[in-house]
């Protein structure tokens, strides 16, 4: 796999998109089946993306597309580098909207991009479109005590601590909320 520099420019919101699959795709990436997954995906993915560290996600989210296909446009997808042409991690929503009008924002930066601006920009993408559909009215990010950087990152814009919740998978995780719009 090739890694651009460290000294490459932070990518511009702009430049930086989530990707939507289908079922079909999750299914591949749980499987950790890259050539599938890429024959299946609307882009390239990587190896990170097809790896031990994503199956349960891409699983949890292939559940979903079979009981609802329509999940497939909210949950997560491949945080792709338009400038680039380069899957760089997954972010997405854990699912469309709960009946309290609240969706929950989940995101990872594969290991080589990370510290490059790319958690920023899926952020802000999922925020922007959060503010634009009219039935969100929270958006939550659960975030373990001991990422900082995730942190950091949220309470830039807002997220403020509303709890804490066990994740089987994760731990203990703090959570955080944010109205969709400003003035909500």
């Amino acid at each position: 796999m090739t890694v651009p520099p460290r000294s490459s420019p932070s990518p511009s919101p702009g430049d930086v998109r989530i990707v939507h699959l289908t079922g079909a795709a999750f299914q591949a990436l749980a499987e950790g089946d890259l050539s599938a997954a890429n024959e299946l995906s609307p882009v390239a993915v990587s190896e990170y993306l097809a790896g031990p560290e994503c199956h349960g996600v891409w699983r949890m989210r292939s559940r979903q597309a079979e009981e609802n296909p329509a999940t497939a446009a909210w949950v997560t997808g491949i945080i792709w580098d338009e400038a680039r042409q380069t899957a760089v991690g997954r972010a997405g929503f854990h699912g469309p909207p709960d009946d309290t009008g609240m969706v929950e924002i989940g995101y990872a930066v594969d290991p080589a991009y990370r510290r490059r601006g790319y958690a920023r920009a899926a952020l802000e993408a999922l925020l922007a479109r959060a503010a634009h559909e009219p039935e969100v009215l929270r958006v939550r990010v659960s975030i373990s005590p001991d990422n900082v950087a995730s942190f950091q990152l949220a309470s830039q814009y807002g997220f403020r601590k509303v709890g804490e919740q066990w994740d089987d998978e994760d731990g203990l995780e703090f959570v955080y909320e944010v109205a969709a719009r400003a003035g909500d």
